[in-house]
């Protein structure tokens, strides 16, 4: 594997911080191993599902043992990395016919971290109003099966070291439907804003073209890595935020558009990375 090659570099970013983009080509676990202890508040990342997606550098078809033992590696690093009040979430899917691995690997993850929370990221629903008719909103892949739902969400795993560390649920909240309840209820202090849950639904956004607009074949949104910034908590600008598999940098976006100080990401493809770097405003610099 390629040694991790150092490309810095300034982008504009969210409420008047410019993030310091650190983005490496190379493997993670040994870029991650160049990085000193406990520097990194924030992990937000998507690693291969091993459920045989084709990526372009990557064989995503390990052994269960082989890839659960990658994980623990990997893992490894970042509770190396990982302040003690630090947030590390994990996006992990699964398919119909594996619907084990995404516990699989919280669990086998389980020596390393506290399961703090459990998000579901909801890609698609229907709801039915009442006395209307049912509507669907959101995207999903369909499948033509005689024993298989469609799958319309992955999850999200909110580790941490101690499953003690504060978070800030009303940043990612919603307003009260019922505006009485913030008088009625002592604990809003008067704030019209409620905790969200742990049920997101955060739709993909429609493109065109996949190989123009989405270039890489599992991508979370970037909204999705917005709101784990924003419920992990704290001053953003003074935030170091880790992605070890970059792919095409939503979540490094995300630290741009949220004034996350300094951004770390690791990408083994080439080809992802540039349109990473593009996508941060940082084409043709470093």
């Amino acid at each position: 594997m390629a040694s991790p090659a150092f490309l810095p570099g300034l982008a504009p970013a969210g409420p008047g911080y410019p993030t310091r983009f650190e983005l490496h080509h190379g493997d993670c676990v040994a870029g991650m191993r160049t990085l000193p202890d406990e520097s990194v508040d924030l992990v937000v990342t998507s690693p291969p599902y091993n459920l045989g997606i084709r990526y372009g550098r990557y064989e995503d078809s390990l052994a269960s043992d082989d890839y659960l033992a990658w994980s623990l590696e990997w893992a490894g690093e970042v509770r190396r990395l990982l302040k003690p009040e630090g947030s590390f979430f994990l996006n992990i899917g699964a398919t119909p016919a594996n619907p084990w691995a995404p516990h699989e690997l919280a669990l086998a993850l389980r020596p390393l971290f506290a399961l703090q929370n459990t998000i579901h990221w909801i890609k698609s629903i229907t709801v039915e109003p009442r006395g209307g008719e049912p509507v669907s909103v959101g995207h999903f892949k369909p499948i033509n099966s005689r024993r298989f739902l469609n799958d319309c969400h992955e999850f999200v795993f909110h580790f941490t070291k101690s499953g003690k560390v504060p978070i800030d649920r009303l940043a990612v909240g919603v307003p009260y439907a019922d505006k009485s309840n913030i008088a009625r209820w002592g604990h809003t202090g008067g704030r019209d804003r409620r905790c969200r849950g742990n049920n997101w639904f955060i739709p993909y956004e429609t493109i065109v073209s996949r190989d123009k607009d989405r270039p890489h074949p599992a991508t979370f949104p970037v909204e999705l890595a917005r709101r784990c910034i924003a419920l992990h908590g704290g001053t953003t600008a003074d935030l170091t935020l880790l992605e070890p598999f970059l792919g095409i940098g939503h979540a490094a976006i995300a630290a741009g558009e949220t004034g996350v100080g300094r951004c770390i990401g690791f990408e083994i493809d080439e080809v992802y990375l540039a349109e990473a770097r593009e996508r941060v405003g940082l084409a043709g610099s470093g």
